[in-house]
């Protein structure tokens, strides 16, 4: 049987995205949406692909991004939901109107991890957060620390959580953002607004995901995220900015 997936409510509201690489901001207003209480588990993954687990409470990391993007499918299956994404080789669409398990937009996983914080992390650093200050050797159980006020637990430090969004398409091509920090990294690194990210097939000891729901009335963009904006983003206008590689079209 597949364990419980424990999900909070977050509530509408507004979040303001800071890229620091390209010196943006940009103010996103989203719709309520829900995301899991923890990081999916050792325990959860196990089930959904129908394996043991050395360490259930664990979070699962070593995922890569599509891996996630297709067990957020599988838990949509289970539960009898309208999967999220589809799927034409290496290429996903998500159906922003589905009611089935997601990634979260990068904007919802802000909103979500502040919890109506205006700080870099929504609480003392030591209650909430698994870190280099603690000296632990991989990820800890999930729920060790204090939640934050929306009731979700390690959102910063333990591992990095996937989200839908492109990182940066002008530059890193089809690399996915990650949030939160992980088990190994300092203070400084494990805020709500540090933006990291990967490859959708790389796979890291500290990255991990957690689940989201919430369908919306649209097509092709919603919760601050949109195909459009995609497009524009992976073109460079302008002089290429010191210290870039750009991507050969």
């Amino acid at each position: 049987m597949t364990p419980d997936i424990e999900m909070t409510r977050v509530p509408g509201g507004s979040v303001t995205l800071h890229d620091a690489r390209r010196k943006a901001r940009r103010a996103v207003d989203l719709e309520p949406f829900e995301v899991g209480v923890y990081a999916v588990t050792e325990e959860l993954l196990a089930e959904l692909i129908g394996v043991a687990s050395a360490h259930p409470r664990r979070p699962a990391v070593d995922v890569t991004w599509q891996r996630a993007i297709r067990l957020c499918n599988a838990a949509s299956e289970w539960e009898g939901l309208d999967p999220a994404y589809s799927f034409e080789g290496e290429d996903v669409t998500w159906h922003v109107g589905s009611d089935g398990y997601r990634l979260p937009t990068e904007a919802e996983w802000e909103f979500a991890c502040r919890a109506g914080s205006t700080k870099p992390q929504y609480g003392l650093l030591s209650d909430i957060a698994w870190t280099a200050a603690d000296s632990v050797a991989a990820p800890q159980d999930v729920g060790g620390k204090m939640p934050n006020l929306h009731g979700a637990f390690d959102m910063l430090g333990n591992a990095w959580e996937w989200c839908w969004d492109l990182l940066d398409p002008a530059r890193y091509g089809d690399y996915r953002v990650f949030r939160g920090g992980g088990y190994a990294d300092e203070a400084w690194s494990v805020r709500a607004s540090t933006r990291r990210g990967g490859g959708p097939r790389m796979h890291h000891d500290d990255v991990g995901f957690r689940l989201a729901r919430g369908g919306f009335d649209a097509v092709d963009e919603a919760q601050g995220w949109s195909a459009r904006a995609d497009e524009e983003n992976a073109i460079i206008d302008g002089p290429v900015p010191f210290g870039w590689t750009p991507l050969e079209r």
